[in-house]
């Protein structure tokens, strides 16, 4: 048969009054390494909530963590790699449209566009 503890309130009050020092002790217990609300909410007899409203109260509200974060710079790679086959598709007023798939180098592109701009005039 396993051993439990039972408190006996003898007075008035149906709630127990806990003292400054006190709810000071319990909330210390709760910021100590490893240690968890639960497991001292258990030692001192009262509910999780509460020590967390305690330690509210004497440490106030959590302030958010800085906005750090760690960051690796990473070596650029190699230009072959960062091309990729896409799509190239340039309008030229209403009814002249190109569509250049693949790759494709700047030189190409200007002199397409300047060879439809040509013919348009």
């Amino acid at each position: 048969m396993a051993k439990s503890e039972v408190e006996v309130i003898t007075s008035e009050r149906r709630r127990r009054h806990w003292s400054h020092a006190e709810k000071e002790r319990v909330v210390a217990a709760a910021l100590t390494p490893g240690a968890t609300i639960l497991g001292v909410a258990r030692t001192f007899g009262v509910h999780a909530s509460q020590v967390f409203r305690w330690r509210q109260e004497l440490c106030g509200k959590a302030a958010p963590a800085p906005g750090f974060a760690a960051v690796t710079i990473a070596a650029e790679p190699p230009v072959a790699a960062t091309r990729t086959q896409g799509l190239i598709e340039v309008e030229l007023g209403a009814e002249t449209r190109i569509r250049i798939s693949g790759a494709a180098d700047a030189a190409t592109v200007t002199a397409v566009i300047t060879a439809l701009r040509a013919g348009k005039q």
